[in-house]
């Protein structure tokens, strides 16, 4: 049996319980033990350190408990006044508490009259956890001590002294000998920090300690990093997807590998992932080499088009074709010139397909045009691809504005996306103050034709980025959840941390993921569109397409 200095008994206002050191400073215990802690000392003593005296303490972590009985996420990380020299609590692979036979399970509780502790002995009834939350405890015998008011936050250990779990909820009467314990699996959901502590079964030590030594330089070194993207990159096809919601920080992914996928080398593969972004020199904004496909209405009847194709190389704008056309016949044409185009480019460079369009086109599946007569590979998922508003490429006044708003933004590491919802109450000129200052992107719910005015507003404010689904929500009226807010939803998890200028790559990225999913056509991301506005790209002004009109 390991020392058992490290068992507490924690008192906050009327409530007494326990808990357990896990580091100098660390207590566990159930949240409902610190209820009044805003309104009360919370005071922690070791019966086995007695000379420590009583500690004051404060309340870390909360797991979210909400103050009822069979409410989840009842737990608490308390950081102590000072450092103690007890030895923390060591901790048993999950699950090692319904092993078989079932093993006995020992709780040090301070049930009322018995300040310097009690013992409590029980087990683990085999199944699966209560409500995804607790394991059920049933006492091993009917004439010992039960689990009463006092044991809660207790640590449930077996008999070496490893710890297993903790008591979250005791019996209500006397007589009662049943309680129940959350697991090491779940207390890890609520505090992520656990699963360094923790020893996991398929997964290395030393890959383990070696995953939480870089997930603690990344947070020291303040790196951005998207958990989810990280995430994905180092597991495959079969591990299960991030939460609903993504993932709240690198830790939480980092647990999330630990203690959720199977995969023997997943743990190390994280790490991995994680230590090549760490050791990565410091990315630089991506230098696009924009192909521009830019059209216009020809004035010579209203089914003819003007289409002028050209490629930026050296900052210099090359002219590659120029033509007057039926409608029916700009697709074939553009994919003919932008292979031409390709030949201007730098060998290096990164490609950039913008697609300068009338406003009523700005809808136009571009993305989903084909590469080519042999190649059917969507375009948007071939290269980079954005739309933008002709007005808006060649007003001299916005490229002024997006060009200040732009230099603002070599620095950002990804702003916050405006949304605009299905239906919203926000008049147009309230939108346009919100937009107008400080937004780098703005999403929409609905496609440009359902939230005219809306939209218009984007176009006319210096937002640099506007995103949208170019199908989907109808518009107000429509019966059941809204595929525009899912859209935005989605939307918002994949932006968060993405620089500006690369949300090109990141969009194709996104169209290719859609593409590629057992469900093309109920991808949130099959038909997303982005307008992106870089006057930088354009060192020169925009030439003036000429009509073959006279």
């Amino acid at each position: 049996m390991r020392s058992a200095a490290w068992h507490a008994r924690v008192e906050c206002g009327k409530e007494v319980g326990a808990g357990f050191l896990v580091s100098a400073r660390r207590v566990l215990t159930c949240a409902h033990v610190v209820r009044w802690s805003e309104d009360a000392p919370v005071t922690v003593t070791f019966p086995g350190g007695r000379e420590l005296g009583g500690l004051s303490a404060t309340v870390l972590v909360h797991g979210g408990w909400r103050g009822g009985a069979t409410d989840p996420g009842d737990l608490a990380v308390l950081e102590l006044e000072r450092e103690v020299s007890l030895a923390p609590a060591v901790f048993a692979p999950p699950g090692a508490e319904r092993s078989a036979p079932a093993p006995e399970l020992i709780a040090y509780g301070f049930p009322k009259g018995y300040d310097e502790g009690m013992l409590a002995l029980y087990r683990a009834v085999p199944g699966p956890l209560i409500s995804d939350e607790w394991v059920q405890l049933e006492a091993l015998t009917g004439h010992g001590q039960p689990l009463a008011a006092g044991f809660s936050g207790a640590a449930v250990a077996l008999s070496d002294g490893t710890v297993v779990g903790m008591v979250s909820a005791v019996a209500g009467a006397r007589d009662v000998r049943a309680g129940r314990m959350l697991p090491l699996e779940v207390m890890a959901r609520y505090w992520p920090e656990l699963g360094e502590l923790v020893p996991t079964p398929g997964h290395r030590a030393d890959a383990r300690r070696r995953l939480y030594a870089l997930v603690r330089r990344a947070e020291a070194a303040g790196l951005t990093i998207d958990p989810d993207r990280l995430y994905v990159s180092a597991v495959d096809a079969f591990a299960p997807p991030p939460p609903e919601g993504g993932f709240a920080s690198l830790r939480e992914a980092a647990a999330f590998v630990q203690w959720e996928v199977s995969q023997t080398d997943a743990v190390a593969r994280f790490a991995d992932r994680l230590a090549e972004r760490l050791d990565a020199p410091p990315a630089r904004p991506a230098t696009w080499s924009p192909i521009v496909v830019e059209i216009d209405r020809s004035g010579a009847g209203t089914d003819q088009v003007t289409v002028e194709v050209s490629a930026y190389r050296d900052g210099q704008r090359r002219p590659v074709g120029s033509r007057r056309l039926a409608q029916s016949a700009v697709r074939s044409f553009v994919q003919e010139q932008i292979d031409e185009a390709f030949t201007q480019l730098d060998p290096g460079a990164e490609e950039l397909l913008t697609f300068v369009l009338p406003r009523e086109w700005l809808n136009k599946p571009v993305a989903r045009w084909e590469c080519g007569e042999d190649d059917s590979t969507p375009l948007g998922c071939a290269h980079p691809l954005v739309v933008t508003d002709r007005h808006r490429h060649r007003s001299g006044r916005l490229r002024h504005q997006l060009r200040k708003k732009w230099r603002k933004l070599q620095v950002s590491t990804g702003g916050t996306l405006h949304r605009v919802d299905c239906g919203t109450r926000e008049r147009p000129a309230g939108l346009r103050v919100r937009l107008r200052d400080d937004a780098e992107l703005a999403g929409f719910a609905a496609p440009p034709d359902t939230a005219r005015e809306h939209f218009e507003v984007g176009l006319t404010v210096p937002v640099p980025v506007l995103l949208w689904p170019r199908t989907g929500c109808p518009g107000d009226g429509h019966d059941g959840p809204c595929p525009g807010s899912a859209f935005l939803d989605e939307l918002a998890v994949s932006v968060a941390g993405v620089p500006p200028s690369e949300l090109p790559r990141l969009v194709m990225e996104l169209r290719l993921a859609a593409d590629a999913s057992d469900d093309p056509d109920g991808h949130w991301a099959r038909d997303v569109q982005l307008l992106w506005d870089d006057p930088r790209c354009f060192a020169e002004t925009p030439a003036l397409l000429h009509s073959p009109v006279g």
